[in-house]
This record gives C-alpha cells, structure tokens and sequence, in this order.
C-alpha cells in the first residue's frame, strides 16, 4: 500500500481495535505496524488478532509487520488490610517478605531479588512514581524507608527501582511461554521489556533463534548506560518513555530520545519512539498541539516509526489517531527544514562495498532525476543502510523473503515489494522497473537507481549500482545479462 511518508505508524491492538473492519481500516489509514500487547489477551485471542492482520495482508496485498510486545517482570506491592492506606511526607514505611496484610506502617514486597540489591540511599516509586520511598536501612528480607513523597497506597501497585540493577532475568515464565507462541505463530518483531543489559537480549534472540527479531525496549536507567552494548545485541530498539519518564527525571527523557534516535540511525536499526504520543485521542477526536508537536519532534529527530498505544488498542478514535498521525508526519516531512536537518545529521559510518555503494545511491538519487531506488535484499541489510542514509526518494525494498518484507515494514522509507528469485541482473532491474512503475513512483520515462548483489540470493553480497531506466524496452536493448 504506498504511503505518502517515510516515517512508520505502529499501531497496538486491543478492545477498540480487534475485529476485522477496524484493523483494515487503520491499516488503510497507515498503520505499517500492529503491535500484539502480551500483557493483555489469553493466547487464543492473541491468535485471533494475528490471523485477522494477515487475513488483512493478503487481501490488500500489502506486507503488515507484527511485533509482540512481551510483558516483562512485573514488581508489585502486596495487598493491604484496608485495601488502601495514605503515606505522609516524613513518615517511615517497611517493605518486606511478610506476606500479612499491609498497613500504613508496611506492606509485603514478594520479590526477594529487590531486597538482595538494595543499597540505603536507594530509591523506591510507588504507582508510577507518584510515591516515592528511600531507603535507610535494608537486609535480605526488608528494606525500612522514609517517604520522600506522599500519597495514597494500595493492593498490587507497581514498584520501580530506579537505582540499582534488579539480579532479574527480562523474561519470566510468563514471557518464555509467550515468546514461544508468538512465535510459532509466525510474528516479526518481539518487543522486549526490562531490559537492563545486553545479556537480557541474547538470551530472548537466543530463545527465538531466528524467528523473529529482536528489539529492545529502553525504559530503565540501566539500559540507557548500557545502551551501546544493548543496540549492538538488538535488531531494533523501542524508547519506551513511560516507565522511563517514572525512573528518571522526565527533563532528562527528551535527550534521551535525542541521542538514542540519532545512534540507531547510525547503527542502520530502526527505533521506534513510543508511549503518550496521542493520548488525549483515547477520549477526544482531536488532539491537543502539544501532542501534534511531540509526534512532529520524533519524526524531525529522524525515527523509523512512532507509536500509538491506548489510543488505538482502547481509545474511542483509533482510526483517527492513526490517520493524525499520517497528516503530521506528511507535512512534516514535506518542511524544507526535514530535509536540512535529517542532511545534517546524516554521518559517514562503515567501511563495506555495501556501505559505499548505499552512500553512493543516495548522492546520485539526490543530484539527478533519479525518482526511486530499488534495493534487492534478501535478509534486509542492504535495505536497512538505504533507510540509514535518509535519502530524498522512495527506498523499494525487494525481496523474495515473506519475512524480511515483513520485518522492513518497520523501517524509515521502505516500501516492501515480494519478487521471485532472481539469477539474472537483468531480469533484477526489469523487476526493479516494473516495481517502481506498479507502485505509481515512477514513470516509463523515468530512471531508477538499482541496487543488487551477484551471486543473487546470498546475503550480505551487494556489489553492484546501476542507473536503469523505467521503459523495459531500453533495458533489454542496453543491460548485460
């Protein structure tokens, strides 16, 4: 389906958005992503979803990537005798194993590895940081604390440890079973949350061994430290702001956000920026500026996708909130000032044939008439170094691989088009043109830049650029076999 922008919408599903009329219908106003929220949703239904988007897919004839969003460890407080109880500034407060109810003196914390890593000095956030706790004194089985700040507690609310890194695995048994599932249903992208260190996204790439990819979403003080090891261990990377924006000062997240974006885009993975992009929209059919001029600031900043959670998966105005955030990033990316900052952030990296030859692409796309550039890819590198380099026309991605077509439906600018295998260069740009000419990007008297890897099908050979033109008469009458 073209799209008239390179920015990608992922769009999560949920009880406003799972039935077959409304997943077509926000895929028909731009969601390129659906996003499976694992904490919600027994299997079944789960699978119900996935079966309904590729229902979708092959009824429009347009790759849909899927990303499953797993849960995570959950850290909660236990329950308490009154159901609720109110923390005054000052006042001390006991965590601890005990699991009687809680009072207004202490509460159960059923999570042993947070007692085996506090430190007095720590800090402790209550529902979303809208309690905060310090540690005074700590041992294996409590943690006694001060209110720094005050307000009402009750059963089961989250606990985040901002300070310190949690002797805790990014997947539970919960995750473990979900990751299998989802991915013997057959989605792209898995979503991995908690993650405070490389080691978490070995281990899910590990479990998942090659059947979807990985991508980690940064929400902890310790992922942002980590974040150069985590980025090289990911296949892609979510700044998942909420919990972020509750572990850290929320005047540190915009930075953030910043460095991140510009070191994926470097790094040629995509990065999804996500969490209240629209979230008046769950109540209203119009958003508030501030809102409209977040959703502006990620796509300026140069990310592959932005995100819509509640919105869509809950809200009363899915369609609308995806199709807000198509005009947006339209009109964003049509302000001359785009162009001059994605130039400008625009850095040399990489020594390869094929990173040359991407550079090289872009420039001659840039300088001539040149109105697209058909990439064939067979595992989505050479198509994800074409999106790193921002070019000013229309990337089509052509692969003769379901699941890397998939896959690139998250990345900046890529169109996906299915094509056969090829063994001749040839019959690569006859393919090329034909793409570029079904998908309304150019014309019979238009050229094309085309690039392609010999020996074909072989990952990782891209060695060749050629100036093709769109009438296949020329390209029979001028093109080596």
């Amino acid at each position: 389906m073209k799209r008239s922008r390179n920015v990608k919408i992922v769009a999560t599903l949920g009880p406003a958005s799972e039935t077959y009329d409304t997943i077509r219908a926000l895929h028909e106003a731009g969601a390129d992503v659906f996003r499976l929220n694992m904490s919600h949703g027994s299997h079944p239904e789960i699978a119900e979803k996935h079966r309904i988007i590729r229902q979708v897919e092959q009824d429009l004839d347009s790759p849909i990537a899927i990303l499953a969003d797993l849960q995570g460890p959950k850290l909660r407080v236990g329950v308490f005798a009154n159901g609720a109880e109110e923390l005054e500034e000052g006042a001390k407060f006991r965590l601890d194993l005990d699991e009687a109810e809680g009072d207004a003196a202490r509460v159960c914390l059923p999570h042993p590895e947070i007692f085996q890593a506090l430190e007095p000095g720590a800090h402790l956030l209550v529902n979303d940081g809208k309690i905060r706790l310090v540690v005074d004194d700590c041992g294996p089985d409590f943690a006694d604390c001060t209110v720094e700040t005050g307000g009402t507690i009750s059963n089961r609310k989250g606990v985040n440890v901002p300070d310190v890194v949690l002797p805790l695995a990014a997947l539970s048994k919960k995750d473990r079973a979900d990751l299998e599932f989802v991915c013997s249903l057959g989605v792209d992208w898995l979503a991995l949350s908690f993650v405070q260190r490389a080691k978490d996204v070995y281990e899910a790439r590990a479990l998942a061994d090659g059947r979807a990819a990985v991508l980690s979403k940064i929400e902890k003080p310790q992922a942002v430290e980590d974040f150069e090891a985590i980025l090289d261990a990911s296949d892609g990377i979510m700044v998942a702001r909420g919990d972020l924006g509750v572990e850290l000062p929320v005047a540190a997240v915009p930075p953030i956000q910043k460095r991140l974006v510009r070191k994926c885009r470097a790094a040629a993975k995509p990065v999804i920026v996500a969490t209240q992009m629209l979230e008046s929209m769950i109540e209203s059919p119009m958003p508030t500026r501030a809102e409209v001029s977040d959703v502006a600031t990620a796509i300026y900043e140069g990310a592959d996708a932005v995100m819509l959670s509640a919105e869509s998966a809950a809200g009363q105005y899915p369609v609308q909130a995806v199709q807000t955030m198509d005009k947006v990033a339209i009109e964003v990316e049509a302000d001359p000032t785009y162009t001059q900052i994605i130039a400008a952030s625009r850095s040399a990296k990489g020594t390869t044939v094929a990173d040359g030859i991407v550079a090289a692409a872009r420039e001659i796309a840039e300088k001539t008439e040149i109105k697209a550039i058909c990439c064939f890819t067979q595992s989505g590198t050479t198509a994800l170094l074409t999106a790193r380099e921002r070019p000013g026309v229309p990337i089509i991605a052509m692969t003769p691989v379901s699941a890397t077509a998939r896959r690139l439906c998250l990345s900046w600018g890529c169109k996906c088009v299915m094509t056969p295998e090829l063994d001749r260069f040839k019959g690569a740009v006859v393919s090329a043109a034909r793409a570029a000419r079904a998908g309304g990007y150019a014309s019979e008297g238009d050229q094309i830049v085309v690039t392609a890897g010999v020996p074909f099908n072989v990952p990782g050979t891209t060695n060749i650029l050629r100036i093709a033109p769109c009438d296949e008469r020329l390209i029979y009458s001028t093109d080596p076999e």
